[in-house]
């Protein structure tokens, strides 16, 4: 059984990877940041699924002075910074805390591939699954690690 942290701020991910997939998979949902890596601390987690965007999640890792000065102390632009790019800053958290799990995140890279190269370089092993992508390409992404772990293809 592949022990999965699905970290999200809604229940969309959730819900549709309960639905479809069931076999193979112990899925737990967590809604923000702090909240993972309190549960990579409480428990042994296979793989996470962390989705990109946190809108709807009241606490957000990341408002540092130095973020406040790069926005001119301007807290709206801040908090809106932080909600579009939650995924990175909770991913550079889950690495800074010593947590070395393969990372999914649920977000489309292909128009961004310099930032995913950054992102492959700096918090390795990191991948992701498109917008459109279905139960099928979430179960090879997230047995994928696994298998490569364990000498499997």
């Amino acid at each position: 059984m592949i022990r999965v942290l699905v970290v999200e701020d809604g229940y969309e991910y959730i819900e549709s990877l309960q639905r479809f997939l069931t076999e193979d998979f112990y899925l737990e949902r967590v809604g923000d940041g702090f909240d993972a890596l309190r549960a990579l601390e409480q428990e042994a987690w296979d793989v996470i699924l962390l989705d990109m965007c946190f809108d709807r999640s009241e606490r957000l890792l990341g408002e540092t002075p130095a973020l406040l000065t790069r926005m001119a102390g301007d807290r709206d632009r801040v908090r809106s910074h932080l909600e579009t790019h939650q995924g990175t800053y909770i991913l550079a958290a889950i690495r800074h805390a010593g947590h070395i799990q393969p990372v999914v995140f649920s977000y489309d890279f292909d128009a961004e591939p310099r930032r995913f190269g950054n992102l492959q370089n700096r918090y390795a092993p990191v991948s992701y699954v498109n917008d459109v992508a279905g139960p099928r390409e979430y179960r090879a992404a997230l047995k994928g690690p696994i298998n490569e772990s364990i000498g499997e293809i």
